[in-house]
């Protein structure tokens, strides 16, 4: 398979659309992308990138910029379904595609869904995943964003455009400075805020509830249950409303399907297309967790405001990130105010969450910690596994500015010369037995 598949144009009426083709699958699948993409800037996203490689190992992978967005040509404010319906035909045609799959991902959902109901000798299955069939809030359609709510992102767009802090970065980024900076210059390699507005306003107004009842190819509907950008409710009506519709909801608060648990998405949308089922083989690793989060975050926040806290917290995490390199820690994730990362010894854990109360002391921070050494499940860049439970339960029962420690972490730094004081034995919640506990006394 190639590192990056080159980008082609074909000539849509008056428009060139970039497109991407990479895999050789025994499927061919198009890959509809939400608001706007750029082809070449997503392969630099190593979590983006991930997820199209996995599309390609069982299809011929289709991938390409609407009309106005990313590579493909921007003079044009174009952005009906039926003229991007048209652009992907003519995609399809210029590489020979008799049939194909479609994955609708967020915006890209309704034009798939117009596109099979249109063309169903051409479509053989279809995947919306975080979509929608009316954007927005009607009497007879109680999801979708009112008109405040269009008004607040309308006003954001053009006075935010392509900035972490902008409405449609933080929705889609949470409390993740880092994912937010790299979410925010994707978006300015994607669109100009002028297009961005545009295909906005066209969103504001779909709506294709009408065509629900005549989609009569395989469809699933796949959704995160705490999506903050497209509510639950909007898969489970289009579930009901095209026939024989498959519904499958995952957890999380994530709105891109790439990012959080991914693989259980990518699982789904293969199962469907293809009816096998692929086996993970999930590597086991000993490694030592550090859960850490503020002490006192919603006080706080209720004291600032969001604005000066959202300021604060990406502060926070600069300086966590820094420590974390200086002690040779790998982040592998944040949520709210928190993070989750993984060393090779519990020696340097420990001296690095005490490096890190002292890195947020200027801030007014302080950080409970909690530190627990366990064997793990590596899955892709991600520990799962009763060990990371064991440590969220310690760093859960640890006072402010406190590093909390298992007593296998305590055991494991013998000689190191780092001191503890026993806190007693604790009952921690989904977790058999009973763990003895202590405080790691740093100078």
């Amino acid at each position: 398979m190639a590192d990056v598949p080159e980008t082609h144009y074909v000539k849509s009426d008056d428009v060139h659309i970039a497109y991407q083709v990479i895999g050789d699958g025994p499927i061919d699948l198009l890959f509809v992308p939400g608001f706007v993409s750029n082809v070449e800037a997503g392969w630099r996203n190593p979590e983006l990138s991930a997820f199209y490689r996995r599309l390609a190992s069982f299809s011929r992978l289709i991938l390409f910029d609407k009309r106005g967005t990313g590579m493909s040509d921007r003079g044009t404010h174009d952005f009906t379904l039926e003229q991007r319906m048209h652009d992907v035909q003519a995609i399809l045609d210029a590489i020979g595609s008799k049939q194909a799959a479609l994955f609708g991902v967020s915006e890209g959902g309704p034009m798939s869904l117009l596109y099979a109901a249109t063309y169903p000798h051409r479509t053989s299955a279809l995947a919306i995943y975080g979509s929608y069939a009316k954007r927005s809030r009607a009497p007879d359609y109680p999801y979708g964003w009112d008109d405040a709510q269009w008004t607040r992102v309308l006003e954001d767009i053009e006075t935010s455009w392509g900035s972490p802090t902008s409405l449609t970065v933080s929705g889609r980024a949470g409390n993740d400075p880092q994912r937010a900076e790299g979410l925010a210059a994707y978006f300015r390699s994607s669109a100009s805020p002028g297009a961005a507005a545009a295909i906005m306003r066209m969103n504001r107004e779909i709506d294709v509830r009408d065509i629900l009842p005549a989609t009569r190819v395989p469809t699933l509907v796949a959704h995160r249950t705490a999506d903050p950008v497209i509510e639950v409710g909007q898969a489970r009506y289009l579930a009901e409303h095209i026939p024989g519709a498959r519904l499958i909801e995952f957890a999380g608060p994530d709105h891109q399907p790439w990012q959080g648990n991914s693989d259980a998405v990518l699982d789904a949308v293969e199962q469907f297309f293809t009816g096998a089922s692929r086996v993970h083989e999930h590597e086991r690793v000993l490694a030592t967790v550090l859960f850490a989060d503020i002490a006192g975050s919603t006080e706080r926040v209720a004291a600032m405001g969001d604005k000066p806290w959202k300021e604060l917290l990406n502060e926070f995490y600069r300086r966590t990130r820094g420590v974390l390199q200086d002690y040779r820690g790998r982040e592998i994730s944040t949520a709210g105010d928190g993070f989750l990362a993984s060393f090779e010894g519990p020696a340097r854990a420990i001296r690095c969450a005490s490096a890190l109360n002292s890195a947020v002391q200027p801030l007014n921070l302080q950080v409970r910690c909690g530190i627990h050494t366990g064997e793990c499940e590596l899955i892709g860049n991600d520990l799962a596994g009763i060990a990371v439970h064991i440590g969220a339960r310690v760093a859960g029962l640890a006072t402010p500015g406190e590093v909390l420690v298992s007593q296998t972490v305590r055991d494991l730094v013998a000689g190191s010369g780092l001191a503890f004081e026993d806190r007693g034995t604790h009952r921690l919640k989904g977790v058999p037995d009973e763990w003895r506990l202590f405080h790691a006394v740093l100078n």
